[in-house]
């Protein structure tokens, strides 16, 4: 273990630099500021310097490293006793705000805020704390040090607690050096930035996002299966919904097949054949994969089968009949366990199982009879997969129909399936291997997926195979015409680490035999990671993953039966995303998630999405979209205008609580080309109980919220290409959603808003261009569209006119201090509309030939 404040150390040409942190008789400050208090003799400090070793970065992230590894260090600490799980103080702190991301279920993390240690939640991932002594932001981040793990806990009397675990009471440990990273900076966005960069020098486990590939699919339009039909999704359903767009006018790119194509059964059942009838999420979770092909209803399909002039129909009400019957299994399902743990009367209990009995049996007669799948809903053959049917057949029949469809994914969990890879069934060695959960989770929010995995235990693929799993899977898929995955349950690993030398290691050789496999089978960068939220994942399974999920599922509804819950799930779902960027954009390309079109709160979502930076996908039931809310996300091409950042909360909303404080409005920034937005979405009106440990509603939070908005919100130096948008002297600001135009500068008055509860406003902040002396001029966009500002792809500014390349269909708008002269489309001269306030207008067609940009050219 290193000493506390080692000297430097030149290994990286590390600089003598100021001392920025001191600890010193149990006072850890920076720059002379006390920031913890009652640190134990226990506790050491290490400069960066001191600890870290050559490492294989880029020169131009190791050189950035080098610049800033003075304004950051190690805490360690030492115990007596060796032991698989180490808690120890990091001391104390109050009066501060902090901003904190914290696990509240196995798989996803979210947003925490407060002003005392003591007010940290279990399995905190980061802390974010306000200096305002010195105008600086401290982040202390939990890190991974040989085979243990760490996560900051809260203590009493304001303190920090660390805990460090292996998972395995087989590896023991009694003192680490660097178990946790703290820097500083006097940006909040810079301040996370520099840590992770320093921490993939310092780790050199993981990389940065700008050292990956990014997915094709995040600038496209896409379908999820999921929220369509759960576990219900067969081959003639998804070509009907695939059908459904291209008819509505808006051909999704990518198609995400989610669960439900896999070849799954229970244990006790035949194990060559596939567990039938299954509907809602949870049903399959204690199942195993058999096989790597594709289960009967996507292996009996037919070359052709749809091709032809009698494809077989679909009867999208058939599923949304088999869903609302699996909801109301599960209800049933609550209320008898709820039943049982009440000790009520048998003859209650005996009425509950026999509704359950026949409710299954309605679901039976639906899919055709018990153990059969409707023809009319799979495809109609029993045939297995071969050259001339199976998945393989059905995929290439879809690209045959839907020339734009680049890109199918399928969905797969980490161990294979939910349950894992069933022993004996495949030629890997799986063993049946049950759960443990860290004491860490019971902090966490009790969750039906970790319940149900605990009770069927997972069928492990032994880590010396996980390299054989992955591409018996994925090579399969490969040939089969499916370009990427999305990855669920990654962290069912911690629970079956015992035996395999814990958490880490058993990680690593999973993220290993994953990343081997990616780079195979689909060119590097075909993956979507889902339910990976946790700091393990992020600093070991990123060396190639580029994109994942930083927010929970999008819920319909509040599956615990609060009727508000269909509006307040949505806010808490920005939420997650929002705050969760801050850190795991920094390695991975942030997706929002998909939403369905038809939701209440669609538009709501639909705003977010379209300055969220990353993918835009809906997971719409079959014949149930709504097209004039997804044309104003997507381009008729399939493409969407999307930003060149990823969004992120603005600096008055970082340690405020946007979803029950009764006064903050979420407030993300972002880029385009050639302006800065801001969009401002009122998600009060839920959040997680400490108590209860869940997020629940609440009510009195569900109302409108005033606020302002300012173009110095926009952080114009995050990005290169973005930085002289920062410096013009004037803005246009124009409101999307109010359909409104305003004049700011960098000194005005901020704008006033008030905003409803489940609503929104996007602020475009176009820079004014000067044109020959007192002309004033700003592209805004296609109005039409909710990234107005994404819409425009050029802009040349000469003498007494502009130049501007607009892709697109609708209302194109500028802002004009004067009329123009003339005004050219695609070179030829139209008719403009100009008012007296500066409204330049135009409406644009959809060209095809011009792929859909139109060129405009405005003279003075």
């Amino acid at each position: 273990m290193a000493p506390p404040n080692n000297p430097v150390n030149s290994t990286l040409g590390f600089k003598s630099l100021e001392k920025v942190f001191d600890l010193c008789d149990g006072k850890f400050t920076v720059r002379g500021v006390p920031l913890l208090s009652q640190v134990p003799n226990n506790v050491t400090f290490s400069s960066f310097s001191s600890i870290c070793e050559p490492r294989d970065a880029p020169p131009s992230i190791l050189q950035r490293v080098i610049a800033v590894s003075h304004k950051g260090g190690f805490f360690g600490f030492s115990q007596v006793s060796p032991s698989d799980r180490l808690t120890n103080s990091l001391g104390s702190f109050s009066g501060r705000n902090f901003l904190s991301i914290f696990r509240f279920k196995t798989w996803w993390s979210t947003q925490w805020v407060g002003n005392s240690g003591s007010d940290l939640q279990m399995e905190t991932q980061w802390v974010l704390i306000e200096i305002p002594e010195i105008k600086s932001y401290v982040v202390i981040i939990p890190i991974i040090e040989k085979s243990f793990r760490s996560a900051l806990h809260p203590g009493s009397d304001g303190h920090v607690m660390i805990c460090a675990e292996s998972g395995s009471t087989q590896v023991k440990a009694s003192s680490f050096g660097a178990i946790a990273y703290v820097h500083v900076s006097e940006n909040p966005y810079n301040v996370m930035k520099e840590a992770y960069s320093v921490l993939r020098v310092h780790l050199d486990s993981f990389r940065l996002l700008e050292e990956k590939t990014v997915p094709k699919i995040a600038d496209k339009f896409g379908w999820c299966t999921w929220d369509a039909f759960y576990l219900t999704v067969n081959p003639v359903g998804v070509w009907h919904g695939l059908k459904d767009f291209a008819e509505g006018g808006v051909a999704p790119r990518f198609v995400i097949i989610d669960d439900g194509w896999q070849s799954v059964n229970f244990d006790g059942d035949d194990p060559n054949v596939d567990a039938k009838n299954l509907v809602l999420g949870g049903e399959q979770m204690t199942a195993r994969l058999h096989r790597f092909e594709e289960c009967d209803k996507f292996g009996s399909y037919q070359k052709g089968l749809l091709l032809g002039p009698n494809a077989p129909s679909f009867n999208p009400k058939t599923v949304k009949e088999l869903i609302a019957k699996g909801i109301e299994v599960e209800r049933l399902g609550k209320l008898r366990d709820e039943a049982v743990s009440s000790g009520v009367s048998d003859l209650s209990l005996t009425e509950i199982e026999s509704r359950i009995v026949k409710v299954k049996k309605e679901i039976d007669d639906l899919f055709g009879g018990e153990g059969k799948e409707n023809k009319e809903l799979c495809g109609g053959c029993c045939c297995k997969a071969n050259e001339c049917g199976g998945i393989k057949a059905f995929i290439r029949d879809l690209r045959t129909e839907f020339k734009g469809l680049d890109d199918v994914y399928v969905w797969h969990a980490l161990c294979g399936s939910w349950g894992g890879v069933r022993p004996g069934a495949t030629h890997l060695n799986s063993k049946i291997t049950p759960c443990k959960l860290s004491p860490g989770l019971d902090g966490t929010m009790q969750d039906l997926a970790v319940v149900k995995i605990v009770e069927g235990s997972i069928g492990l693929v032994h880590p010396d195979q996980a390299n054989d799993l992955y591409d018996s899977m994925h090579s399969y898929l490969a040939q089969s015409g499916v370009t990427g995955v999305k990855i669920d349950v990654f962290h069912s690993l911690e629970y079956v680490c015992e035996e395999y030398g814990g958490r880490v290691e058993l990680a690593k050789a999973y993220y290993d035999g994953l990343t081997n496999s990616i780079v195979k089978n689909f060119n590097g960068s075909g993956i979507i990671a889902s339910m990976q939220q946790c700091n393990d994942f992020f600093f070991l399974g990123t060396k190639q993953i580029p994109m994942g999920r930083v927010g929970d599922d999008f819920w319909f509804q509040d599956p615990n039966g609060d009727p508000m819950g269909v509006f307040w799930l949505q806010g808490v779902h920005m939420i997650h995303c929002a705050y969760n960027s801050l850190w795991m954009g920094q390695m991975i390309q942030p997706d929002w998630d998909m939403f369905q079109s038809d939701h209440v709160c669609a538009k709501f979502h639909a705003g977010s999405r379209a300055i969220c930076g990353g993918p835009v996908y809906v997971s719409d039931s079959v014949g149930s979209h709504d097209f004039d809310l997804i044309k104003m996300l997507v381009f008729p091409d399939g493409t969407v205008p999307k930003c060149i950042h990823f969004a992120l909360p603005t600096r008055d909303c970082l340690f405020k609580n946007p979803l029950f404080d009764q006064k903050t409005v979420l407030k993300i920034w972002n880029f385009n080309k050639y302006g800065g937005v801001i969009g401002a979405f009122n998600c009060q009106g839920a959040g997680w109980d400490p108590k209860m440990k869940k997020i629940k509603g609440f009510s009195e939070c569900y109302r409108p919220i005033s606020c302002t908005v300012h173009v110095t919100e926009v952080e114009w130096d995050q990005k290169k290409e973005a930085v002289h948008m920062g410096k013009a002297e004037e803005y246009v600001v124009y409101l999307n959603q109010a359909e409104e135009l305003h004049f700011m500068t960098p000194k005005s008055e901020p704008l006033q808003f008030t905003i409803q509860p489940s609503t929104f406003e996007i602020y475009n902040f176009v820079p004014v261009e000067k044109l020959g002396g007192s002309i004033k001029f700003a592209p805004i966009g296609l109005t039409n569209m909710f990234n107005s500002g994404g819409t425009i792809q050029e802009l040349e500014c000469v003498e007494k006119g502009a130049k501007v390349k607009v892709k697109g269909d609708g209302r194109f708008l500028a802002y004009s201090s004067e009329s123009p002269k003339k005004f050219q489309l695609n070179g030829s001269d139209v008719a403009f509309e100009w008012l007296p306030d500066g409204k330049l207008t135009l409406n644009l067609a959809w060209i095809e030939e011009n792929g859909g940009v139109s060129d405009l050219a405005i003279f003075f």
